[in-house]
């Protein structure tokens, strides 16, 4: 017990001082100190100002130990010291306590980021931001999180695509919530506002028809347009018009639009036009004994005429058009239209069709302009919507196909001459019609350029009906001075919507080369107004009454003959 005392006693002295230095230690108690306790005493004379003690306190279970208290020299090496456990070469085994100390580190390139504290709080890295724009995070760039575009995109030149939508975080329970109550929502539909717009493709024609293809229909090119005006506006109350006047939109569109979906609709519409045309014809024709006056209604004489003007837009040349202008004129004959602006406009428009009509077939003869088709007295808009109607000069041109019946007929029956003096002096009087006749549009605007455009083609239509078809002066000087009139209109005047059929006489009447140049670029002018398909045909014909003229030129004034040769049968309208 004595030996292990002293050793454990030696292990605890840092400095050279002995344990059995009077100058440390007093051998006996203090008198001051308690019994049973440790005394401790400390000169005075070693005790300065910035002097360091290190107290070790030595338990024995069986003797007391009285403690000692070491002056640490303030320059001494603390190095020196040997943390706990640390054994050195040479040295025998320590077993006594110590202060741990730092380690001196390896030598080298310092640390960038220091060993964290043992014990301390640890810094957490942050990862990647998943907030910034599309177009940094795909190209891996740190994003500056402007929005609606940051402005890293805007310095390196490229199209910041936005930002991601943010989606909000949701547990099982809600998710489970959100899906059970989606099942359980009843999905109901809107009804249609209107009968026959029913798609997304069918506000298309609607549109269509409205800012692009009823201009090309009459003069009118603003809000006043009858199509827009008095067609559409009913149409809104009966599904037949509606669909009739979508189809027609259609096949004008498709015509430029070669979309599946625009033909899809188009023929949609048409069937859906035809069958309730039909439905409406059969129940009102049940209802005649009860009640006559309901044997029609407006919108149903518009379907037909709608109808027929799809022809013109399909390009047709089998006739197709015939029953739809047979049953508007059998409409209008039999019952008179209750709206009296609707009825003006209705009239107007068949009998510039149906004179029109006559000049390109041989069996179709314009109704008589009196009775149940005579135009009112008084219009509020005296040129109407077709030039050439209302002033009475398609009265000249329905004078002239008669003349022109006649003179084949005494040709087929083998009469000489084939123009008689009856039918001259008839002549004579349609030539001093339309020589005083005047149009009611003022001076240099489209619509007076257009009025002469359709004056010159009137008389060269009288003058090739009586006169031999062959080149003369006066021919060439009226088909020249129409041309001046056709070169006057401007590209995008509505008056280009009714030159057709002035165009087309004029062309059957070109016997000088370079008239034929003038009106193919007519034709051509007149397509991309309008693009109606009906003016390809037409100009076929011209062409083949031009073949015949240079070979046959006796048989080219009649180019009805020639049309029904061809197997053509469609409106120049």
């Amino acid at each position: 017990m004595d030996d292990d005392s002293h050793s454990h006693r030696a292990s605890v002295s840092t400095d050279e001082t002995s344990n059995d230095s009077p100058e440390s230690w007093d051998d006996g108690p203090s008198d001051s100190s308690p019994p049973g306790n440790a005394g401790v005493k400390i000169p005075t004379t070693l005790i300065g100002p910035s002097s360091i003690f290190q107290f070790n306190v030595l338990a024995d279970p069986e003797t007391d130990v009285v403690p000692k208290v070491e002056e640490l020299d303030d320059n001494e090496d603390l190095q020196s010291i040997k943390p706990l456990g640390v054994e050195t070469p040479g040295e025998p085994h320590a077993t006594s306590t110590a202060v741990p100390v730092h380690v001196p580190r390896k030598r080298g390139r310092p640390r960038k980021h220091p060993l964290p504290i043992p014990g301390g709080q640890v810094k957490i890295t942050k990862g990647r931001s998943k907030t910034g724009c599309i177009t940094c995070r795909r190209r891996k760039k740190k994003c500056d999180e402007t929005k609606p575009a940051c402005l890293n995109c805007q310095k390196n030149a490229v199209v910041c695509e936005g930002y991601p939508p943010k989606e909000i975080w949701k547990s099982g329970k809600q998710k489970i919530e959100d899906a059970a109550r989606t099942q359980a929502v009843v999905c109901r539909s809107l009804p249609i506002l209107i009968d026959g717009i029913e798609t997304e493709m069918d506000r298309k024609l609607l549109d269509h028809f409205v800012y692009g293809f009823s201009r090309v229909l009459t003069l009118i090119n603003d809000d006043s347009n009858p199509f827009k005006e008095i067609l559409l506006p009913m149409a809104t109350q009966h599904r037949g018009l509606m669909h009739s006047l979508m189809c027609l939109s259609g096949s004008h569109l498709s015509g430029l639009n070669p979309e599946p979906g625009v033909k899809e609709r188009k023929y949609y519409h048409f069937h859906r036009a035809i069958r309730d045309l039909k439905d409406n014809i059969n129940a009102r024709s049940n209802m005649v004994e009860e009640e006559p006056e309901l044997l029609v209604e407006d919108p149903i004489i518009a379907s037909t005429i709608a109808l027929s003007l799809n022809t013109i837009c399909e390009g047709e040349t089998n006739g197709e058009y015939r029953p739809h202008m047979d049953a508007a004129r059998y409409l209008l004959v039999t019952q008179k239209p209750r709206n009296e602006k609707f009825r003006q406009f209705i009239v107007e428009f068949f009998q510039y069709h149906d004179v029109s009509n006559s000049i390109t077939s041989l069996d179709r003869r314009p109704a008589h302009m009196d009775g149940e088709l005579r135009l009112p007295d008084f219009v509020p808009h005296a040129a109407g919507n077709f030039l050439g109607v209302f002033d009475g000069l398609f009265r000249y041109i329905s004078q002239v196909t008669r003349l022109r019946d006649r003179i084949r007929q005494r040709f087929s029956e083998g009469y000489e001459p084939a123009v008689d003096y009856q039918i001259l002096s008839d002549a004579v009087l349609i030539d001093s019609s339309i020589r005083t006749w005047e149009t009611s549009h003022p001076p240099n605007t489209p619509n007076y350029y257009l009025a002469q455009l359709y004056r010159q083609s009137t008389w060269v239509y009288l003058y090739r009906t009586i006169r031999p078809s062959r080149p003369s002066d006066k021919i060439a000087q009226v088909v020249d001075d129409g041309l001046e009139f056709l070169d006057l209109l401007p590209q995008d005047a509505g008056a280009f919507s009714i030159v057709l059929m002035p165009l087309f006489l004029l062309g059957c009447s070109a016997f000088v080369p370079r008239q034929r140049e003038r009106i193919q670029k007519g034709f051509e002018a007149l397509k991309a107004y309008s693009n109606l398909r009906n003016i390809e045909p037409a100009f076929k014909v011209v062409q083949r009454v031009w073949e015949v003229m240079d070979n046959k030129t006796e048989e080219s004034w009649d180019w009805e003959k020639i049309i029904k040769e061809m197997n053509m049968d469609f409106l120049i309208t």
